[in-house]
């Protein structure tokens, strides 16, 4: 027997509205630029056709990311 754990959740309705799907997105893409600047290691991204790196001191990271350090495990 099969047991699930989120019995309730229709994985074909959250895919069809996406808007869950965005927003774990855009969360991980907070922690990833938090991290990045908490650790002092550039951050990796494509822009205009180009792999570059920002340097830490240069990674953007808004105040309300600053809580997300709370919510993330250190190993």
């Amino acid at each position: 027997m099969i047991r699930r754990l989120h019995p309730t959740v229709d994985v074909d309705e959250i895919c069809l509205d996406g808007n869950e799907i965005d927003a774990a997105v855009e969360r991980a893409a907070r922690e990833a630029r938090l991290k990045h600047k908490q650790l002092g290691v550039p951050l990796v991204v494509w822009r205009d056709g180009k792999v570059i790196e920002i340097p830490p001191e240069e990674i953007v990271v808004d105040p309300s990311d600053e809580t997300l350090n709370s919510s993330s495990s250190e190993p």
